[in-house]
């Protein structure tokens, strides 16, 4: 049994696909407690009896053709001709567009390459200095993911068996503070000699009907949930075919025999998420009969009495977790150890939520390792020792945002507490 263990942290150090780690990992813990491995099946099959989880490929789809599709292009243009005018103005477009347009795709990769080769140039040509541009880019990759959609929010509540709809409004009053910290500070260090553009009514107009068919996707997903006529997976549903409509058939930017190669490529996405969060059930089911988040808890208790202390450690933790591994593994790997022990703490599982992606989302580019980093790196041909120093600034709102979400919970539950 033992040489069986080192062999599986040998297919881990070796690089071996995650769900073969864990895989193997729960076959060995059930097999070692005397339990039929074929528990270990029956606990991925259990998958098919969660409904929550029909939202997530819709979404991982819909997300993928407006990747790529001109849906960047235009956000950028109307948001340009709206806001261009102040100072800051295009880099408070930058910071908007990539948080709603990350809040669809749900993968911070999506949106740095998608939007950075559109906003990097044009940040340049209006005076912004490169290390703030690059700065700016790199940390608006992750900024939506506490806004709904939120594709690592609804796995998040597949996962903890938290209502989706809450989370999707917990969400919303953090993931504007951050916003709002991030324009403030993007419009105190507008370049003195920034480009104002001439606007007229009539270039407004012909930018909002140049963006007419997509400017109601927000409205169709926040509006169906919240105004009762959806629930997450039929908002999906619907979702993902306006996007289909008018992307092929209105826009065609995408052309028919581009579809399967969309579907293939977003269903991969949702496959690997699948098949991780299968192979992590097993592990799961098999720590949560071995008593073991009650032990952790019971050992953290030793040594931590106060709700606060843990929260604070939690928030180191996370963030380290989150400079090692993708989102989607993270949140499957860590969210079921951690939410019985958040219980235990009385830390409402919907705020803890909030707690997790905002973490998650700020080590995507924290250094030395954080994904965000490399991926700017690599699209804009940019050291990455320049990259640690562009984020450190914008990494420290971040962190002051992270601190306020974290020991203000009222501030994620608000909109829960008035309409949830």
């Amino acid at each position: 049994m033992n040489s069986l263990k080192l062999l599986s942290l040998a297919l881990a150090l070796a690089g071996s696909p995650l769900f073969i780690v864990i895989s193997a990992l729960a076959l060995l813990s059930f097999y070692s407690a005397g339990i039929d491995i074929s528990a270990v099946i029956i606990e991925m099959s259990r998958l098919a009896d969660t409904p929550l989880l029909l939202s997530l490929p819709l979404f991982i789809f819909a997300g993928t053709m407006l990747s790529e599709s001109g849906t960047p292009g235009r956000m950028l243009n109307l948001s340009h001709l709206l806001l261009g005018w102040m100072p800051g103005g295009l880099a408070v477009v930058a910071l908007l567009v990539c948080a709603v347009f990350t809040a669809f795709t749900g993968a911070s990769g999506v949106t740095i390459f998608a939007l950075g080769g559109l906003l990097f140039p044009a940040l340049l040509k209006d005076n912004y200095p490169e290390k703030f541009s690059l700065g700016l880019i790199t940390t608006s990759g992750s900024l939506g993911l506490l806004f709904p959609p939120s594709l690592p929010l609804i796995l998040y509540g597949v996962i903890s068996e938290t209502r989706i709809d809450q989370l999707f409004l917990a969400g919303i009053l953090p993931g504007l503070l951050m916003l709002l910290l991030l324009m403030g500070y993007s419009m105190l260090h507008s370049p003195g000699t920034f480009r104002r553009q001439a606007v007229t009514g009539r270039r407004i107009a012909a930018g909002l009907r140049e963006a007419a068919w997509e400017l109601p996707l927000p409205f169709i997903v926040l509006g169906g949930i919240y105004g009762g006529f959806l629930v997450a997976g039929e908002a999906a549903a619907v979702t993902a075919l306006y996007v289909l409509i008018v992307e092929v058939l209105v826009y065609r930017d995408i052309k028919l025999r581009q579809l399967p190669g969309i579907m293939v490529k977003s269903m991969m996405l949702f496959g690997g998420i699948m098949v991780i969060l299968a192979a992590s059930m097993a592990s799961t089911n098999y720590l949560v009969d071995q008593e073991v988040p009650m032990r952790l808890f019971e050992f953290i208790r030793q040594y931590i009495s106060s709700k606060y202390t843990f929260l604070l450690l939690l928030n180191v933790f996370l963030l380290l977790v989150g400079t090692m591994l993708d989102i989607f593994s993270a949140l499957v790997l860590i969210v079921p150890l951690i939410v019985p022990i958040a219980a235990a703490y009385e830390v409402n599982l919907v705020h803890l939520g909030i707690i997790f992606l905002t973490n998650l989302q700020i080590g995507y580019c924290t250094p030395p390792v954080g994904l965000n980093l490399f991926l700017a790196s690599y699209r804009f041909e940019r050291p990455i020792i320049r990259l640690y120093g562009a984020t450190l600034p914008f990494l420290a709102l971040l962190g002051a945002t992270l601190i306020i979400i974290t020991y203000f919970p009222a501030l994620s539950l608000l909109l829960v507490n008035l309409f949830g």
